[in-house]
């Protein structure tokens, strides 16, 4: 119910929001939650990845992204993710999301997250997307890319993070062939 609102409160924000460039980086500011902590007091790591759902909605609002992948049908979904976590937010505590698209390769859109708090780092996420149409078919980055207006350059993908989503692919590949 916490991400509802959450989602909620977005949505009617983004109204009234400044538009953003489709790779970002994208803006969206935060509070911990009583029902975000933990045992130990602080934001469980399960719910950073649920707000940085919350951040991706917001940068591909707020660029159009959204708008123009809708009507075709097409939709994003999370097919790998890894994080780091550097220092514990507290209950109450403000933050900010930073996200922003970091490139993306001939099947997949890599975003990155950031959360700031008191001007210190205290998460970094990386997250692989794969974009689907609802008849089926695999859209790739390029074709979601062409929708967008003007000329979006692509931006070159980290070499660690093209070789950590190779690792993840053969990962899976090795796991289904142990059925």
């Amino acid at each position: 119910m916490n991400m509802l609102l959450r989602l909620v409160v977005l949505a009617v924000k983004t109204v009234f929001g400044r538009r953003v460039h489709p790779l970002g980086p994208c803006y969206t500011n935060f509070r911990v939650a009583p029902t975000d902590l933990d045992l130990l007091g602080h934001m469980n790591n399960g719910v950073y990845f649920s707000i940085f759902d919350l951040g991706r909605i917001d940068l591909m609002l707020r660029s159009g992204i959204l708008r123009r992948i809708r009507p075709k049908g097409w939709y994003a979904v999370v097919t790998n993710e890894t994080g780091s976590f550097r220092r514990p937010l507290r209950p109450f505590r403000a933050f900010t999301l930073r996200t922003r698209i970091i490139g993306w390769d001939e099947r997949h859109l890599f975003m990155e997250h950031r959360a700031v708090s008191g001007g210190k780092l205290t998460t970094t996420a990386v997250i692989q997307l794969r974009f689907l149409s609802k008849t089926g078919e695999r859209v790739t980055p390029e074709q979601v890319a062409n929708l967008l207006p003007g000329s979006v350059e692509r931006p070159e993908l980290p070499e660690w993070v093209a070789q950590w989503s190779k690792a993840g692919y053969e990962h899976t590949r090795e796991l289904e062939q142990e059925k």
